[in-house]
C-alpha cells in the first residue's frame, strides 16, 4: 500500500451514532496515516429517514469524539444534480432501463440470490415492459455493462491481494430509486472519485458491494481505489451492531458519564480494530 492515503468515513444519519460507527471512523483515520487525508462525508440521500435533527446530532457527536474531516464535510443531499448527470450519461449509453415492478412482484418471480444476500432481479422490464401509472426505478443492465467492459472487474483488498469480482451474480441493480431518484451505489462511487479517495475503508458487511461499484467506476472512467473492509462489532444476537442497539449508542454513553477517550477505547471498538487489517506502521500505540 502506498501512503499517504486519502480515506473517508461516510455515515448515514438514519439514527444516532453507535459504536459500529466509531470503529469505522477510527479505522478510516488510522488507515489515512499521519500524513494522509481523513475525510468525513454524510450520506443522507434517504430524505425520509435522514432528518436535519439526526444530521445535526451526528455532526455534534463526531466533533465530541474528535473525528474531524480534513476538508469541509460533503453532504450528499446537497449534490443531487451531480448524481442525476451521471444517470443521464448512462441512459445515453443505453446502459439503464426503467423498471416498474413492485417488490412483491420481484420476490414472487425471483429465483436467485446475490452474493450479498439480496434478491436478484429476474429482468422482467429489461425489454421494455411498461405499467401505466407506476413510477419506475432505473436499473443498470448488468449484462450489457459487462459486455462494454469485456470483463468482470475485481479489486485490490489490502492484506488479501486481488479479489475476483462477482458483479455478474448481482443482476440488474437499481441506480435510481423511486423515492430519492438516486441510489447508494451511484452516489458512493461518484463521491469517492470526486474526492480523490485512494483507500475505501468500511465494514465487512459491504465487502460484496465492491463488485458492483467497480463496474460503475470502470464504466465512468473513474480511478480505482484500493479497499480495506474492517471487522464488525457483533451483538449478543450474533448479528452486527446496528442503530437499533441504543445501549451502545454514543449519546447514551455520554449521558452515563463516559469521556470521548473512553468511548474511542471501548473494548468492543478495540476488539474490532484488532481483528482488522492494519499495516504495522499504522497500528495505534495503545
Amino acid at each position: 500500500m502506498t501512503f499517504p492515503a486519502t480515506t473517508r468515513f461516510a455515515p448515514s444519519p438514519t439514527g444516532f451514532l453507535h459504536l459500529g460507527h466509531v470503529v469505522s471512523g477510527l479505522y478510516s483515520r488510522i488507515m489515512a496515516g499521519e500524513s494522509g487525508k481523513f475525510l468525513i462525508r454524510i450520506e443522507d440521500i434517504d430524505t425520509m429517514r435522514c432528518t436535519p435533527e439526526l444530521t445535526a446530532a451526528l455532526r455534534e457527536d463526531l466533533d465530541w469524539l474528535g473525528l474531524v474531516s480534513a476538508v469541509p464535510t460533503r453532504q450528499q443531499s446537497k449534490h443531487l444534480p451531480e448524481y442525476q448527470a451521471v444517470l443521464e450519461t448512462l441512459r445515453e449509453r443505453r446502459l439503464l432501463y426503467p423498471c416498474f415492478c413492485t417488490r412483491r412482484e420481484i420476490a414472487e418471480a425471483a429465483t436467485q440470490t446475490a452474493p450479498d444476500g439480496s434478491v436478484v432481479y429476474p429482468g422482467t422490464c429489461r425489454h421494455g415492459a411498461v405499467h401505466a401509472g407506476r413510477e419506475p426505478v432505473w436499473r443498470l443492465d448488468m449484462g450489457r455493462a459487462l459486455e462494454v467492459l469485456q470483463d468482470v472487474p475485481g479489486w485490490q483488498e489490502l492484506g488479501h491481494g486481488r479479489i475476483a469480482g462477482r458483479a455478474d451474480a448481482f443482476g440488474d441493480i437499481v441506480l435510481a430509486r423511486r423515492d430519492t431518484g438516486v441510489s447508494y451505489h451511484l452516489c458512493v462511487t461518484h463521491d469517492d472519485a470526486l474526492q480523490g479517495v485512494t483507500t475505501v475503508t468500511r465494514g465487512r458487511d459491504l465487502y460484496e458491494a465492491t463488485s458492483v461499484q467497480r463496474v460503475l467506476q470502470n464504466l465512468m472512467g473513474w480511478a480505482e481505489p484500493v479497499y480495506a473492509h474492517h471487522a464488525l462489532i457483533i451483538g449478543p444476537d450474533g448479528q452486527k451492531l446496528s442503530k437499533r442497539d441504543g445501549a451502545e449508542g454514543v449519546r447514551v454513553l455520554r449521558q452515563e458519564g463516559w469521556t470521548a477517550r473512553q468511548v474511542l477505547d471501548h473494548p468492543l471498538v478495540r476488539q474490532a480494530l484488532e481483528a482488522s487489517f492494519i499495516p504495522a506502521d499504522r497500528r495505534p500505540d495503545r
